[in-house]
């Protein structure tokens, strides 16, 4: 077989560990790609709700091999608390299980304090970061002055890099942002203690993926974050700092575009967004409040790493339909249809106005895109409770109306439908060979 490739296709949040979960069990390599410990991805088991942060969300599959690609920074503190979590689960995550490339970048202290001060100067105009330090890890990291991971195999290597880290540090906290220094000898001790307990990991993941796909086994590439977020591609400057799109599983982990046969496009059948940044559809009423719940479940539209709410608003096949083109989506995997269960109508965007004109394109450009102005069409809601749906056949007619929708308007199938937050709860639309 060859490399799967799941993308978010909206701002993020899409719910995409509940389908990598459902992939993963197919799988023989489940990779991270890109992002750090500012993604979440929740799964539902039983009554469980397991949250990953750096692990891929297919960890609960023991035949699988969970890779932390070239692409992704780390944070060390983060992964060891997120294993022995995991691993009280049952994940298994020895070092047979869990490797971690030699070219990914290790996040650190300085880069989490950066990431702050940055975000505080910023002030009104702040981008809405996570402050977890992603942006400044990716920064030193095309510096070519960050630390790879690889380094922890070599301790006074390591010690040494991690000292430079924090001198380079604490050089712009004291003279930019007035804020204390970081205490050195205490960073270094603590990395130190990791990088002894992570090395053991630490594999060419590359050649692992490679060795796969030439047995015709099948690797999964989870994405991080959302298209709209993607570096390049999104709505900069409010976007992460790497490739969320399907290039970036190329890039992160070190495949030949050709490898990569199936670009799944996980999307809610509603928007949302957390942080700043223009959102055209978002919505600040009742129906706001509806679309994002309570916080009182763990599917509700509260940030996996952040707990923040998130910002709600009606579907945007305008965005869809952008980010169907630059993915090259052969598929759509539509998540949450049964939250949208007692609306009527149901509006979805189909063009913008801006300066007083439709446009039918999506701009990427933040400027332009926060002028933009929703046109929508509203198609008709449905009473009937659809969290029991096994089939297409199941759904009532004005559900099977919205998925038709969407297809007609990207131009790519809906290959399955979730309709609520357990593994029984995903069903097929169109055949794709999910399972």
């Amino acid at each position: 077989m060859s490399v799967i490739a799941l993308i978010g296709a909206q701002w993020g949040d899409e719910g995409k560990g509940h389908i990598a979960d459902a992939l993963a069990a197919q799988s023989t390599i489940v990779a991270r790609y890109n992002g750090g410990d500012n993604a979440g991805h929740s799964i539902t088991i039983g009554d469980t709700a397991v949250r990953t942060h750096l692990v891929p969300a297919g960890a609960f599959h023991l035949q699988a091999t969970c890779i932390l690609g070239a692409g992704m920074v780390i944070n060390l503190h983060s992964l060891a608390h997120e294993v022995d979590e995991l691993n009280g689960l049952g994940a298994n995550l020895t070092p047979a299980r869990l490797k971690i490339d030699r070219a990914a970048q290790l996040l650190l202290p300085g880069h989490i304090a950066l990431d702050g001060a940055d975000e505080a100067q910023l002030g009104a105009d702040a981008i809405g970061t996570t402050r977890r330090g992603i942006g400044p890890a990716y920064t030193e990291k095309m510096s070519r002055l960050g630390v790879r991971a690889g380094l922890m195999a070599e301790p006074d290597v390591f010690a040494d890099a991690v000292r430079g880290h924090v001198e380079r540090t604490n050089a712009r906290l004291t003279r930019d942002y007035a804020q204390p220094p970081i205490d050195a000898d205490a960073v270094v001790a603590e990395y130190v203690a990791l990088a002894a307990r992570f090395a053991p990991h630490l594999a060419d993941t590359t050649a692992l993926v490679h060795a796969a796909i030439e047995r015709g086994e099948r690797v999964l590439a989870e994405g991080a974050q959302g298209t709209l977020l993607d570096i390049d591609h999104g709505t900069y400057p409010y976007v992460t700092s790497s490739s969320t799109i399907a290039g970036g599983v190329c890039i992160g982990l070190g495949v030949g575009p050709r490898h990569v046969t199936r670009v799944i496009g996980v999307a809610k059948a509603f928007c949302s967004r957390v942080g700043g940044g223009p959102f055209p559809t978002e919505l600040h009423d009742e129906a706001a409040a509806r679309l994002r719940g309570t916080g009182a479940n763990p599917w509700d539209e509260f940030g996996s790493t952040t707990g923040r709410p998130r910002r709600t608003g009606w579907l945007d096949l305008v965005a869809l339909k952008y980010a169907a083109r630059i993915n090259g989506l052969t598929e759509i995997v539509l998540t949450k249809l049964d939250i949208l269960t007692g609306i009527d109508p149901l509006p979805v965007c189909i063009a913008y106005s801006y300066r007083d004109a439709p446009i039918t394109h999506f701009p990427s450009d933040a400027s332009i895109l926060s002028q933009c102005q929703p046109i929508y069409s509203e198609l008709p809601g449905w009473e009937e409770n659809i969290s029991v749906a096994q089939s297409v056949e199941d759904l009532p007619l004005a559900a099977r109306v919205y998925l038709l929708q969407i297809e007609s308007f990207t131009g790519v199938q809906i290959s399955y439908v979730s309709v609520g937050p357990e593994r029984s709860q995903v069903f097929e639309v169109h055949q794709s060979g999910m399972s």
